[in-house]
């Protein structure tokens, strides 16, 4: 009698489990990505942003794996899910944040080419007083708009640089503020500007907004302006937040590097680093790109997000904390 090998008798035999380790593969290949520096290319860069899907996606793997009983499959499955988890799931935990310093409430919002609700944007502006505006998609329409709105009765200072389409960016702050040239041209405008905030002195802020990644041939200059962004201030330097889309998540190559160097994204630090804000809807699935990053010097108190009609991503708000003179701590 013919001996039937032990592969056989499991459900589905020997198709199945190589069908299953080629998917174990493909699972363990996207896992790993953001620790590669592979993301140059618009698909890899498209499928890193996808990285926090890949815990469900994992544990669902494991439950087919074992209930199939394939063993070795759901080892390596099993520990590439940990890892995962332990990468990711530091986002939804709160750091430990400075009780006392300077507040200052931080807004940003893509306008989706200048689409966004004007009303909306001055209604959160004065709603939750906030002292700093970054604006992405800054059209010359929208910016007389928002102006119409009320937004120069609470944000009178400004540093703008609109445009057409989505090129134009600009800053409007309810302290004096001076422009200054921290990052150099980019495909999109990014101005930034030395805000005198009341109780700190000066801090600088950068409204972030480099190209998009996905385009034909986007994606070698989205990473050259990511790179430019500026490193977090010297020891006796203002304090300095980057503040707007990044069109990157905290798994992509270049923001974990910024973070490396000294930033603190926001978000991660108030347990909201898994809140998606873009696009504001279901498909594509929201991945979280839109970012506040603070340097050392400043703490972060509170996160959250905010629905903007007519924009494609979500407005997001960081109460802040500029310890004058010295971290936070």
């Amino acid at each position: 009698m013919q001996q039937v090998r032990e592969e056989d008798r499991k459900p589905g035999g020997g198709v199945l489990t190589a069908f299953g380790a080629l998917v174990t593969a493909v699972f363990v290949v996207w896992a790993v990505l953001p620790l590669t520096g592979w993301d140059t290319h618009r698909y890899v860069i498209a499928l890193v942003s996808l990285t926090p899907y890949a815990v469900p996606c994992g544990a669902l793997l494991l439950v087919v794996a074992l209930m199939l009983r394939r063993w070795l499959i759901a080892l390596v499955v099993a520990l590439t899910t940990a890892g995962l988890v332990v990468g990711v799931a530091p986002r939804a935990l709160t750091d430990e944040q400075p009780a006392e310093g300077a507040p200052l409430r931080m807004l940003s919002i893509n306008t989706h080419l200048g689409e966004a609700s004007p009303e909306r944007i001055v209604d959160l502006v004065r709603t939750h007083r906030v002292d700093v505006l970054s604006v992405q998609e800054l059209t010359p329409g929208l910016a007389a708009a928002l102006d119409r709105a009320g937004l120069a009765d609470v944000l009178p200072h400004r540093v703008y640089q609109p445009a057409p389409g989505g090129e134009g960016t600009g800053i409007a702050s309810r302290f004096p503020a001076a422009p200054l040239s921290l990052v150099p041209e980019t495909t999109l405008n990014q101005p930034s500007a030395r805000i005198d905030v009341p109780g700190a002195g000066p801090v600088e802020v950068v409204a972030v907004h480099p190209i998009y990644p996905v385009g034909a041939d986007t994606a070698g200059a989205w990473s050259r302006e990511l790179a430019a962004l500026p490193d977090p201030p010297a020891e006796d330097a203002p304090p300095r937040v980057l503040a707007g889309d990044f069109n990157a998540t905290l798994d992509h190559t270049r923001v974990r590097a910024m973070l490396g160097r000294g930033y603190t994204d926001a978000a991660d630090a108030t347990g909201s680093g898994l809140l998606p804000t873009w696009p504001d809807g279901w498909f594509p699935p929201p991945v979280t790109i839109d970012h506040v990053l603070v340097s050392e010097d400043i703490g972060v108190r509170g996160y959250r997000t905010y629905e903007v009609p007519g924009a494609d991503h979500r407005a997001i708000l960081a109460d802040l904390v500029v310890t004058p003179g010295g971290t936070p701590g």
